[in-house]
């Protein structure tokens, strides 16, 4: 693994107290016990259906037991006799959160750690990376996905029939209309995107996406035998990303609403909620739900100029404020061992990948190039995360902090680099996190815009923010100053991190991309036997940038690199 265990004192003791310090070659690595090498530990003979629910900027604050205003009766039900996650960690945006579920690796080892994924850029998951579904088919899983891909398309080598998935029925783009299924990026740039296998598919324009893919799930259900092969469901719903819309019928119990975009929002999430339904009844009738495991995840935090909230964590959707990256979680299954709770242990989005590999009966040789470890123990049987650090990301590309520089990273790092890493309790971010406003439900039917910029200048523009999560979990309270010994120790294994970090794949937009060359939709556009170089999609006064990122940036570097990434358009 990756990422680092430590025995004895909690990282968080160590760091305190100042005891704790990393080799900047690396840390010292703990070794397992060597009798550990499956993770189905009290788990019957027969591997778990394994059905992992995915929503799109469903925020923090956006369900029922979190004391929202939206009413989440079937997830509040399954969480409540499930365990709620609730020190689990998501990315800030699509793509990254998808490439870390999928490939159990953190945005620095796959090159995705820049933005997302955009319709005409000629990028996708990394060809080399084994999958999440392709692990699971090596261990006889029948393997579907359903909904939002978001891993790139140009060419068919890149489609989630080629990356593990015997089926996959859904949209490929990262954002569609939930109706007539067009998508758009840019002006004139649109076309239709939803596809069955590799071919599109017209004839389901007009049916409501998420009803839609309630519908496919149920159907793959039915024709599937339970009792003769396991079963991998990636149901990733479009619902409640942008554009806010949704049947009449589930807008008018939220009629009191005074915010329109939150009325539309709220319907949009009960029609998850009752969709989920559908699906928990589907396992029932047809015989999986004894043997199956449900798991349910945001990829990222809620946006609340689109309806969404995450009171009362800091920030939004796009940011490295809690707000934008810790996520809604939790597990429903007859096979935990123990129920009905809440679990604190720390869970990262890439831990997804090791625990449901260990649980299908893999061993640990199938995942030892990975970031995530194996939680189910942590999750199914109360005990202790084996994680207790999470990097969540290093953005080389991200506009950088005017205030950062390498004198203020104690020579150790340049705080103008946008990046954010937690160990222990303490979470540190250096560079711009994004937009740190604490939004409250909004209740009124607008806001004035300039309410949305007022957190921004109560202090002076700073570049270096340090938090104990723990204790302070809405990040109010930076320790920066205070404790400089912790911020040296993360800063140090941000260098660490980095070290190990592959260059980013952000290539220009092709125009061979366009929907009106490729009849009308979005498809690949490139052919499979058409190589590339990920380099060339660089300038060349850009290709040494590797050589540069050491432990600063110089202004005429960022100049170059500065791109639009995290604009309310994501």
């Amino acid at each position: 693994m990756a990422t680092t265990a430590l025995t004895g004192f909690s990282m968080m003791s160590l760091l305190s107290l100042g005891y704790l310090t990393w080799d900047l070659n690396g840390p010292n690595q703990v070794e397992k016990d060597p009798g550990q090498t499956s993770g189905r530990g009290s788990l019957g003979s027969k591997p778990p259906h394994i059905i992992f629910i995915m929503t799109d900027d469903q925020g923090f604050n956006d369900i029922g037991y979190h004391s929202s205003d939206i009413k989440t009766p079937v997830l509040d039900k399954l969480a409540a006799d499930g365990v709620k996650l609730e020190n689990y960690y998501i990315q800030p945006i699509c793509t990254p959160s998808r490439s870390q579920l999928i490939t159990g690796r953190y945005q620095i080892h796959t090159g995705l750690q820049h933005s997302i994924i955009r319709p005409r850029q000629p990028n996708c998951l990394p060809f080399h990376h084994v999958t999440l579904p392709q692990r699971l088919q090596e261990l006889g899983y029948s393997t579907h996905m359903v909904g939002k891909w978001h891993l790139g398309f140009y060419k068919k080598e890149c489609l989630p029939t080629r990356r593990g998935f015997d089926t996959y029925f859904g949209s490929l783009t990262g954002s569609v209309n939930y109706y007539t299924y067009n998508s758009c990026d840019g002006p004139g740039l649109c076309g239709y995107d939803l596809h069955e296998g590799e071919t599109v598919a017209w004839r389901e324009r007009g049916k409501y996406s998420t009803h839609l893919y309630t519908q496919r799930v149920r159907k793959i259900l039915a024709r599937h035998d339970p009792h003769t092969q396991p079963l991998f469901i990636y149901l990733s719903f479009q619902a409640v990303h942008t554009p806010l819309q949704s049947p009449r019928e589930y807008i008018y119990p939220y009629r009191g609403l005074g915010n329109v975009a939150r009325r539309k929002y709220a319907a949009m999430v009960s029609v998850v909620d009752e969709a989920v339904r559908n699906i928990t009844y589907a396992l029932r009738k047809y015989g999986y739900y004894q043997n199956s495991v449900i798991i349910f995840s945001t990829d990222n935090g809620g946006q609340p100029l689109s309806g969404g909230n995450n009171w009362p964590l800091r920030g939004r959707k796009g940011t490295y404020w809690e707000g934008g990256i810790r996520g809604l979680g939790f597990v429903h299954s007859p096979l935990l061992r123990r129920k009905k709770r809440v679990s604190k242990a720390l869970v990262h989005i890439t831990d997804w990948y090791p625990t449901l590999v260990h649980l299908a009966g893999g061993n640990e040789s199938l995942t030892k190039s990975v970031d995530g470890f194996d939680v189910w123990e942590a999750i199914s049987e109360g005990k202790e995360s084996p994680r207790l650090e999470i990097l969540h990301n290093i953005d080389p590309l991200y506009n950088r902090a005017r205030s950062g520089s390498l004198q203020k990273g104690y020579g150790i790092w340049n705080t103008a680099v946008q990046a954010s890493i937690r160990a222990g309790d303490w979470k540190l971010l250096t560079g711009d996190p994004g937009y740190g406003d604490w939004t409250p439900l909004q209740v009124l039917p607008s806001f004035p815009g300039s309410w949305w910029n007022l957190e921004r200048h109560i202090e002076p523009k700073k570049s270096v923010w340090l938090f104990n999560i723990s204790g302070d979990p809405y990040e109010r309270f930076d320790l920066s100053e205070q404790r400089p010994d912790v911020v040296k120790e993360l800063m140090a294994r941000l260098v660490y991190y980095n070290r190990t970090a592959v260059p980013v794949r952000y290539p220009s937009e092709d125009p061979r991309a366009e929907p009106s060359l490729n009849g009308g939709a979005w498809v690949p556009w490139v052919g499979d036997e058409e190589e590339h170089s990920w380099g060339t999609f660089y300038p060349k006064k850009n290709m040494d940038w590797k050589k540069k990122l050491k432990l600063s940036y110089s202004r005429s570097f960022f100049k170059r690199l500065n791109t639009r990434i995290m604009s309310n358009r994501i």
